[in-house]
């Protein structure tokens, strides 16, 4: 789907012995510059963000009408908020004073804005804080400068934007720009799921790696390949593993044969995603195409001793060895169907997973996950920062003892679609609306 088991060849990487070690430091305590904290896409933050048990009930709530949905999550960087609206408009807001800074309309916003062309895709900030990177629905990613939001260099990453949308979240590694497409609802084709790296400095095409007609390394106008979809659109995108570099992606329904078409299929790349790696495929790949049961609409998610998880919308939560790509475990999600979120990952063990069912919590012992604990609220994202998890879902962010499970507060919060909060420098900041209203408003809300 564009929207709304069988193991490979071994994969010889180095087994993630230290994740919670590796992934500490990647990000300022103060700034929030990616979806998911840090390239891993842990959806952990800061220990401390300035938001603790007793006192996240007294939280103020600020909402601010912005003029477009943001139907993502927002970044912060140096006590500015950063969104990019489903029609491609970035912006800068204060957090403080809740003013725009600065506000970059793509070129190209009069032809798609109201319609059902949009973008999902979080930005994301250089690790030298000079620049943001966005995406719009014309298909092009954009360098913009953090101060001003004046265009760098402007670089399109689909030959049909009409078919191939930006969904996932942008990533950034060894200086790379790493972005993925998707398709649109209603799948309609062609299109193909690739992921593209960027060079951060020229805005340059390094690589691109194609999920179907993948004999093929560069944009491919979509008609011109034999097969449809096999979209790569989960929250997180790409995700970086912090041992290797390698990329790890998780398609959607599509054909699949473990040579040229990849659908439902979770992939390693390397680095720049030049080469596969490796792949895992579940043995009932055609049933999930024929079922609309995409692997792909939730990312992998590592955890540490050499594991990732990977979800899907039939609603399994599959353990996977990161050495051999094999399936040694198989749980349910809290509603057994339709996980779209990205879970997130705590001390390398402590795995949290919502859909619109619930939220569970997962630890990994000897090889295995047993669950903590369990809820019927259900929700996005969850994200961790602080000791604190909270997870939002439509009518409010519950806040949560992560160990335990009890519920400490609600803040409130109006409808919510794919967005996930942040959790930094003494603010929850949350974004709501759907991007499949067409709205060209919205609004965002910051807790302090």
């Amino acid at each position: 789907m564009g929207e709304d088991a069988r193991p490979r060849r071994p994969l010889r990487i180095p087994t993630l012995v230290a994740l919670t070690l590796t992934l500490t430091g990647s990000a300022a305590a103060a700034d929030w510059p990616e979806f998911g904290y840090i390239p891993s896409r842990q959806n952990v933050g800061p220990a401390n963000a300035g938001i603790t048990a007793a006192n996240v009930a007294k939280l103020h709530r600020r909402t601010i009408q912005l003029d477009g949905t943001v139907d993502s999550s927002p970044i912060y960087v140096g006590g500015v908020i950063y969104v990019t609206t489903t029609y491609g408009r970035t912006e800068a807001i204060d957090a403080k004073t809740g003013k725009v800074r600065w506000r970059f309309t793509p070129p190209t916003y009069g032809s798609y804005a109201g319609s059902a062309q949009i973008t999902n895709m979080t930005p994301i900030a250089d690790p030298d804080h000079t620049a943001i990177y966005a995406g719009a629905p014309d298909g092009v990613i954009r360098k913009l400068a953090i101060a001003t939001g004046k265009q760098l260099w402007a670089t399109k990453i689909t030959r049909d934007p009409t078919h191939e949308k930006l969904t996932s979240s942008l990533n950034f590694s060894r200086g790379l720009v790493i972005a993925t497409t998707g398709g649109y609802i209603g799948d309609a084709p062609p299109y193909q799921g690739h992921v593209v790296t960027l060079n951060a400095k020229s805005g340059h095409i390094a690589h691109v790696w194609n999920s179907l007609c993948a004999d093929r390394h560069a944009l491919i106008q979509p008609s011109t390949c034999d097969a449809s979809d096999s979209a790569i659109w989960a929250r997180s995108g790409a995700v970086v593993d912090p041992a290797t570099g390698n990329l790890l992606v998780a398609t959607g329904n599509a054909p699949y044969d473990g040579k040229t078409n990849f659908g439902d299929s979770m992939i390693v790349l390397s680095p720049n995603a030049a080469r596969m790696l490796g792949h895992w495929a579940p043995d009932n790949t055609d049933e999930l195409d024929s079922a609309d049961l995409d692997l792909g609409s939730t990312a992998p998610a590592l955890l540490s001793g050499g594991y990732f998880v990977q979800g899907g919308k039939d609603g399994k939560l599959r353990l996977i060895t990161m050495r051999s790509l094999k399936n040694v475990q198989t749980v349910s999600t809290p509603g057994s169907t339709d996980l779209f979120s990205a879970p997130a990952v705590w001390q390398g063990t402590w795995v949290f997973v919502a859909d619109s069912a619930g939220t569970d919590a997962w630890r990994l012992s000897a090889g295995s996950l047993h669950q903590a604990w369990s809820n019927g609220t259900g929700g996005n994202s969850p994200v961790l920062a602080g000791g604190l998890l909270y997870v939002q879902g439509s009518g409010g962010i519950h806040v949560y003892n992560p160990a335990s499970g009890h519920e400490i507060t609600v803040l409130p919060c109006g409808d919510a679609h794919w967005q996930s909060p942040i959790v930094v420098d003494g603010r929850v900041i949350a974004v709501e609306g759907d991007a499949n209203q067409h709205s060209t408003s919205g609004t965002l809300d910051i807790y302090s």
